[in-house]
């Protein structure tokens, strides 16, 4: 288990809880809830376990707090959209928001803790946060880009089949000569970027 950081190289509480954060959401995101322990977690963000459990508390409140913030973060950057587009186009708006949330998913641990919190839906603790959260961002999508009830259908079936395009990691493995037909249905011209991303990940 490595040794925490020397004083006389400390890092600030907020930067090193923000590290264990970023490793979190990469160990949640690939391995689940689950099947992921706070030592790991420790050992990827470089402190020691003791450290992540006085920081955190539980795995469960660790989870929790990663979830939401990947929630927060999609909810704010979407909303920095709506807000230097405007609504006057709604069809532009619809493009640039889609063109943000390609790009924000590809950020694989964003994504795969999303996943993970709606798979443990279920979980009298977790599902009302991953409710929480997805409700959120269909009401930001409802008020605040004034989208009416069938953009929104439209926006979140997109963005379900960029969610498990991306899960799936069908745009780095060509397992069957459809995959590249699938990618354009999900990313249309921005799918040649995709796969360029996933084959230098």
């Amino acid at each position: 288990m490595p040794a925490e950081v020397p004083s006389k190289e400390r890092i600030p509480a907020a930067q090193r809880r923000e590290m264990v954060l970023d490793a979190a959401a990469v160990e949640f995101g690939s391995r689940g809830y689950a099947g992921t322990t706070t030592d790991r977690i420790a050992r990827a963000a470089g402190i020691s376990q003791p450290y992540v459990v006085r920081m955190f508390g539980t795995k469960e409140e660790l989870f929790l707090e990663t979830v939401t913030r990947a929630q927060e973060d999609l909810r704010r950057t979407v909303q920095q959209v709506i807000a230097e587009v405007g609504k006057d186009d709604p069809q532009a708006l619809v493009r640039a928001i889609g063109r943000t949330y390609v790009d924000l998913v590809t950020d694989r641990p964003l994504l795969r803790v999303l996943m993970q919190s709606f798979l443990t839906g279920t979980d009298p603790t977790i599902g009302p946060v991953a409710r929480a959260g997805f409700l959120s961002f269909f009401r930001v999508l409802r008020d605040d880009a004034g989208f009416d009830p069938d953009r929104v259908r439209e926006f979140l079936a997109q963005g379900m089949l960029i969610n498990t395009v991306l899960a799936l990691d069908l745009h780095r493995h060509d397992l069957d000569p459809d995959a590249s037909a699938v990618l354009t249905c999900a990313f249309g011209d921005k799918a040649a970027d995709i796969v360029a991303a996933g084959e230098t990940a």
